[in-house]
């Protein structure tokens, strides 16, 4: 083969391949759920569950803001808290974690006056989708632990600069006795 053949065979087998489309898996034929579809009953895309499933709720998916404050709520919160907040926020919500205290960026003190004038509405979307560097949480706490979460940080900010004159006489005996 002469030296200028070679280059044109070349190009004329390498042609076919550069007309090939890409794979576009978003390109495909499918179903969507509310296609019609005669391969099935009614002609219906979207089946039953299989019997036996077992639901499950979006994590992420917005709850009514309780109406009452109860001891089991705040328990709840102070138990969620302790999982998902402490490591940045600390114990107290003085922003300084253990996380924090490994590099992290410096996590907002929860007892702050901005805080303490934030709505809960604000304190529960916050959580949910993260502010700054902090991380929405809202796919891994459940919304109901969500508004847990902002009663008992409503109750920390309470107990954050609290007076012990202004404590009824029986906390106050108690935490007397704990020291």
């Amino acid at each position: 083969m002469s030296r200028f053949l070679r280059p044109l065979v070349l190009v004329g087998l390498l042609a076919p391949l550069a007309a090939c489309e890409q794979a576009n898996m978003a390109d495909q034929p499918k179903a969507r759920t509310w296609d019609r579809n005669p391969y099935f009953a009614k002609h219906m895309t979207m089946r039953d569950p299989v019997p036996g499933t077992v639901p499950r709720q979006d994590p992420a998916a917005a709850a009514p803001q309780p109406a009452t404050i109860t001891a089991a709520l705040l328990a709840r919160g102070r138990e969620r808290y302790a999982i998902f907040c402490t490591p940045c926020h600390g114990a107290s919500g003085d922003g300084r974690g253990i996380v924090v205290q490994r590099g992290f960026p410096h996590a907002g003190n929860l007892a702050a006056d901005r805080l303490r004038q934030a709505s809960a509405a604000e304190l529960y979307r916050t959580v949910g989708e993260g502010h700054r560097a902090m991380f929405g949480m809202a796919q891994m706490i459940p919304s109901a632990d969500r508004w847990a979460i902002v009663a008992y940080l409503r109750a920390l900010q309470l107990s954050q600069g609290a007076e012990l004159a202004g404590l009824p006489p029986e906390d106050r005996a108690r935490l007397e006795a704990a020291r």
